[in-house]
Protein backbone atom coordinates (compact mmCIF):
# COMPACT_ATOMS: atom_id res chain seq x y z
CA UNK A 1 0.00 0.00 0.00
CA UNK A 2 1.70 3.62 -0.98
CA UNK A 3 1.65 6.35 1.45
CA UNK A 4 -1.33 8.09 -0.67
CA UNK A 5 -3.72 4.85 0.06
CA UNK A 6 -2.40 4.55 3.37
CA UNK A 7 -3.66 8.58 4.37
CA UNK A 8 -6.56 7.80 2.44
CA UNK A 9 -7.86 4.82 4.88
CA UNK A 10 -6.67 6.43 7.44
CA UNK A 11 -8.86 9.47 6.81
CA UNK A 12 -11.90 7.47 5.68
CA UNK A 13 -11.45 5.59 9.09
CA UNK A 14 -11.47 8.62 10.92
CA UNK A 15 -14.58 10.54 9.39
CA UNK A 16 -16.23 7.36 10.17
CA UNK A 17 -15.28 8.06 13.78
CA UNK A 18 -16.29 11.80 13.41
CA UNK A 19 -19.92 10.71 12.27
CA UNK A 20 -20.23 8.41 15.16
CA UNK A 21 -19.15 10.78 17.36
CA UNK A 22 -21.66 13.63 16.37
CA UNK A 23 -24.68 11.37 16.68
CA UNK A 24 -23.37 9.86 20.02
CA UNK A 25 -23.11 13.76 21.28
CA UNK A 26 -26.49 15.11 19.47
CA UNK A 27 -28.13 12.09 21.65
CA UNK A 28 -27.78 14.18 25.23
CA UNK A 29 -27.95 18.07 23.30
CA UNK A 30 -28.70 19.39 26.96
CA UNK A 31 -25.50 18.51 27.74
CA UNK A 32 -23.89 19.24 24.19
CA UNK A 33 -25.04 22.97 25.26
CA UNK A 34 -23.80 22.73 28.39
CA UNK A 35 -20.28 21.75 28.02
CA UNK A 36 -20.15 24.27 25.14
CA UNK A 37 -21.26 27.36 27.73
CA UNK A 38 -19.08 26.00 30.74
CA UNK A 39 -15.66 25.89 28.01
CA UNK A 40 -17.27 29.56 26.91
CA UNK A 41 -16.91 30.57 30.54
CA UNK A 42 -13.22 29.22 31.12
CA UNK A 43 -12.28 31.46 27.91
CA UNK A 44 -13.98 34.62 29.49
CA UNK A 45 -12.17 33.94 32.67
CA UNK A 46 -8.64 33.84 30.69
CA UNK A 47 -9.60 37.03 29.01
CA UNK A 48 -10.81 38.96 32.53
CA UNK A 49 -7.12 37.76 34.00
CA UNK A 50 -5.49 39.84 31.65
CA UNK A 51 -7.38 42.37 30.66
CA UNK A 52 -7.37 42.95 34.52
CA UNK A 53 -3.62 42.78 34.76
CA UNK A 54 -3.57 45.21 31.77
CA UNK A 55 -5.29 47.71 34.05
CA UNK A 56 -2.21 48.24 36.16
CA UNK A 57 0.62 47.86 33.36
CA UNK A 58 2.05 48.35 29.79
CA UNK A 59 3.65 45.15 29.40
CA UNK A 60 3.96 41.64 31.14
CA UNK A 61 7.38 40.52 30.41
CA UNK A 62 7.51 41.54 26.45
CA UNK A 63 4.24 41.54 25.28
CA UNK A 64 1.50 44.35 25.34
CA UNK A 65 -2.32 44.19 25.79
CA UNK A 66 -2.74 43.76 21.60
CA UNK A 67 -0.26 40.96 21.72
CA UNK A 68 -1.55 39.08 24.95
CA UNK A 69 -5.06 39.53 23.01
CA UNK A 70 -3.55 37.89 19.62
CA UNK A 71 -2.10 35.06 21.64
CA UNK A 72 -5.10 33.82 23.86
CA UNK A 73 -6.83 33.78 20.41
CA UNK A 74 -3.99 31.38 19.29
CA UNK A 75 -4.31 29.21 22.34
CA UNK A 76 -8.25 29.09 21.93
CA UNK A 77 -8.00 27.59 18.39
CA UNK A 78 -5.51 25.64 19.25
CA UNK A 79 -7.49 23.59 22.84
CA UNK A 80 -9.99 23.51 20.11
CA UNK A 81 -8.60 21.63 17.56
CA UNK A 82 -7.12 19.85 20.53
CA UNK A 83 -10.18 19.24 22.04
CA UNK A 84 -12.32 18.04 19.30
CA UNK A 85 -9.05 15.73 17.90
CA UNK A 86 -7.26 14.14 21.20
CA UNK A 87 -8.53 15.18 24.40
CA UNK A 88 -11.36 12.21 25.09
CA UNK A 89 -9.33 9.31 23.77
CA UNK A 90 -5.86 10.83 26.05
CA UNK A 91 -8.18 11.28 28.69
CA UNK A 92 -9.72 7.85 28.77
CA UNK A 93 -6.80 5.93 28.29
CA UNK A 94 -6.14 4.91 31.87
CA UNK A 95 -9.57 3.61 32.15
CA UNK A 96 -9.69 1.91 29.33
CA UNK A 97 -6.81 -0.25 30.39
CA UNK A 98 -8.21 -1.03 33.35
CA UNK A 99 -11.74 -2.01 31.83
CA UNK A 100 -10.08 -3.86 29.32
CA UNK A 101 -11.30 -1.72 27.00
CA UNK A 102 -7.69 -1.69 25.11
CA UNK A 103 -7.52 -5.41 24.79
CA UNK A 104 -10.27 -4.56 21.40
CA UNK A 105 -8.84 -1.90 20.44
CA UNK A 106 -5.11 -3.99 20.31
CA UNK A 107 -6.94 -6.52 18.15
CA UNK A 108 -8.00 -4.03 14.87
CA UNK A 109 -6.21 -4.28 11.95
CA UNK A 110 -5.20 -0.44 12.38
CA UNK A 111 -2.12 0.99 14.03
CA UNK A 112 -2.76 1.23 17.81
CA UNK A 113 -1.68 4.56 18.33
CA UNK A 114 -3.98 5.70 15.52
CA UNK A 115 -7.18 4.23 17.12
CA UNK A 116 -6.12 5.24 20.72
CA UNK A 117 -5.53 8.74 19.53
CA UNK A 118 -8.58 9.60 17.63
CA UNK A 119 -11.37 6.99 17.70
CA UNK A 120 -13.38 9.99 19.97
CA UNK A 121 -14.06 12.97 18.09
CA UNK A 122 -15.25 16.20 20.68
CA UNK A 123 -17.84 17.38 17.98
CA UNK A 124 -19.40 19.29 20.73
CA UNK A 125 -16.47 21.59 20.83
CA UNK A 126 -16.72 22.77 17.54
CA UNK A 127 -18.67 25.76 18.99
CA UNK A 128 -15.72 26.46 20.73
CA UNK A 129 -13.32 26.60 18.02
CA UNK A 130 -15.57 28.31 15.90
CA UNK A 131 -15.99 31.07 18.98
CA UNK A 132 -11.83 30.88 19.55
CA UNK A 133 -11.31 31.93 15.52
CA UNK A 134 -13.56 34.67 16.32
CA UNK A 135 -12.25 35.93 19.32
CA UNK A 136 -8.69 35.52 17.34
CA UNK A 137 -9.92 37.59 14.69
CA UNK A 138 -11.54 39.93 16.36
CA UNK A 139 -7.72 40.64 18.22
CA UNK A 140 -5.96 40.71 14.74
CA UNK A 141 -7.96 43.18 13.66
CA UNK A 142 -7.16 45.46 16.84
CA UNK A 143 -3.60 44.92 16.26
CA UNK A 144 -1.21 47.20 14.65
CA UNK A 145 1.64 44.92 14.26
CA UNK A 146 -0.13 42.08 12.40
CA UNK A 147 0.35 41.66 8.43
CA UNK A 148 -2.30 39.42 7.22
CA UNK A 149 0.47 37.54 5.19
CA UNK A 150 1.86 36.02 8.32
CA UNK A 151 -1.10 34.02 8.54
CA UNK A 152 0.82 31.53 6.28
CA UNK A 153 2.86 30.47 9.01
CA UNK A 154 0.03 29.28 10.94
CA UNK A 155 -0.20 26.25 8.25
CA UNK A 156 2.73 24.93 9.65
CA UNK A 157 2.75 26.91 13.23
CA UNK A 158 -0.57 25.76 14.53
CA UNK A 159 -0.11 21.78 13.91
CA UNK A 160 3.25 21.78 14.70
CA UNK A 161 2.07 22.93 18.24
CA UNK A 162 -0.62 20.44 18.87
CA UNK A 163 1.57 17.81 17.56
CA UNK A 164 4.06 18.88 20.30
CA UNK A 165 1.36 19.02 22.82
CA UNK A 166 -0.56 15.33 21.36
CA UNK A 167 2.84 13.54 21.76
CA UNK A 168 4.08 14.69 25.45
CA UNK A 169 0.08 14.39 26.41
CA UNK A 170 0.09 10.87 24.22
CA UNK A 171 4.00 9.58 26.40
CA UNK A 172 2.12 10.69 29.99
CA UNK A 173 -1.47 8.91 29.43
CA UNK A 174 0.51 5.88 27.99
CA UNK A 175 2.25 5.11 31.38
CA UNK A 176 -1.28 3.66 32.19
CA UNK A 177 -0.23 0.30 30.51
CA UNK A 178 2.88 0.38 32.71
CA UNK A 179 1.55 1.50 36.28
CA UNK A 180 -1.95 0.55 35.24
CA UNK A 181 -3.40 3.41 37.46
CA UNK A 182 -1.15 6.49 36.27
CA UNK A 183 -4.16 9.62 37.68
CA UNK A 184 -1.35 11.40 39.65
CA UNK A 185 0.68 11.19 36.85
CA UNK A 186 -2.15 12.73 34.61
CA UNK A 187 -2.47 15.31 36.88
CA UNK A 188 1.26 16.62 36.90
CA UNK A 189 0.19 16.89 33.15
CA UNK A 190 -2.68 19.47 33.44
CA UNK A 191 -0.45 21.35 36.02
CA UNK A 192 2.50 21.44 33.34
CA UNK A 193 0.12 22.58 30.57
CA UNK A 194 -1.25 25.74 32.21
CA UNK A 195 2.40 26.73 31.35
CA UNK A 196 1.73 27.01 27.80
CA UNK A 197 -1.52 28.62 28.30
CA UNK A 198 0.54 32.12 29.36
CA UNK A 199 3.21 33.82 27.23
CA UNK A 200 6.50 32.18 27.34
CA UNK A 201 8.33 35.96 27.46
CA UNK A 202 6.82 35.82 31.16
CA UNK A 203 9.39 33.16 32.53
CA UNK A 204 12.68 33.19 33.20
CA UNK A 205 15.04 31.75 30.81
CA UNK A 206 15.61 28.31 31.92
CA UNK A 207 11.57 28.06 32.23
CA UNK A 208 11.26 29.78 29.26
CA UNK A 209 14.02 26.45 27.48
CA UNK A 210 11.70 24.03 29.36
CA UNK A 211 8.35 25.11 28.34
CA UNK A 212 9.97 25.39 24.40
CA UNK A 213 12.03 22.15 24.29
CA UNK A 214 11.94 19.36 26.98
CA UNK A 215 8.50 20.25 27.74
CA UNK A 216 7.56 21.39 24.73
CA UNK A 217 3.72 23.27 25.76
CA UNK A 218 4.74 26.52 24.87
CA UNK A 219 4.83 25.41 21.19
CA UNK A 220 0.94 25.58 20.96
CA UNK A 221 0.77 29.33 21.00
CA UNK A 222 3.56 31.31 22.03
CA UNK A 223 5.49 30.23 18.66
CA UNK A 224 2.67 31.39 16.78
CA UNK A 225 1.85 34.64 18.35
CA UNK A 226 5.52 35.50 17.40
CA UNK A 227 5.15 34.67 13.63
CA UNK A 228 1.89 36.73 13.56
CA UNK A 229 3.06 40.07 15.29
CA UNK A 230 7.02 39.80 14.89
CA UNK A 231 9.12 39.54 12.32
CA UNK A 232 9.69 36.28 11.31
CA UNK A 233 12.17 33.95 13.18
CA UNK A 234 13.38 30.97 11.11
CA UNK A 235 15.31 29.71 13.25
CA UNK A 236 12.86 29.24 15.89
CA UNK A 237 10.09 28.21 13.38
CA UNK A 238 12.57 25.37 12.18
CA UNK A 239 13.19 24.55 15.50
CA UNK A 240 8.96 23.98 16.35
CA UNK A 241 8.85 21.47 12.92
CA UNK A 242 12.00 19.73 14.12
CA UNK A 243 10.70 19.19 17.91
CA UNK A 244 7.22 18.26 16.64
CA UNK A 245 8.33 15.25 14.83
CA UNK A 246 11.23 14.59 16.84
CA UNK A 247 8.24 14.20 19.99
CA UNK A 248 5.54 12.27 17.42
CA UNK A 249 8.49 9.75 16.58
CA UNK A 250 9.49 9.88 20.70
CA UNK A 251 5.47 9.08 20.84
CA UNK A 252 5.79 5.92 18.85
CA UNK A 253 9.21 5.03 20.32
CA UNK A 254 7.27 5.08 23.80
CA UNK A 255 4.35 3.32 22.90
CA UNK A 256 6.14 0.38 21.42
CA UNK A 257 8.49 0.31 24.83
CA UNK A 258 4.69 0.40 26.67
CA UNK A 259 2.95 -2.38 24.60
CA UNK A 260 6.51 -4.75 25.34
CA UNK A 261 5.21 -4.67 29.04
CA UNK A 262 1.61 -4.42 28.59
CA UNK A 263 -0.46 -7.46 30.52
CA UNK A 264 -3.84 -7.52 29.33
CA UNK A 265 -6.76 -7.14 30.92
CA UNK A 266 -7.56 -10.54 30.83
CA UNK A 267 -4.96 -11.79 31.89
Amino acid sequence: MTAFQSLKKYLRLWLSFFRASLISDLEFRANFVLRFVADIFWYLAQIIIFESLYRFTDHIGSWNLEQTRVFLGLVFVADGIYMILLHDNLDRMSDKVRKGELDLLLAKPVNSQFMLSLQKVGAVMIGNLCAGTGYLIWALSRSSDFSALRLLWLLVLIPSGILCLYSFRFIISATAMIFTKSENIQYLWYQIYRLGLRPDSIYSPWLRYVVLSLVPVGMIASVPSRALLGEPNLALFAWSVVLSLSFLKLSSIFWKFCLKHYTSASS
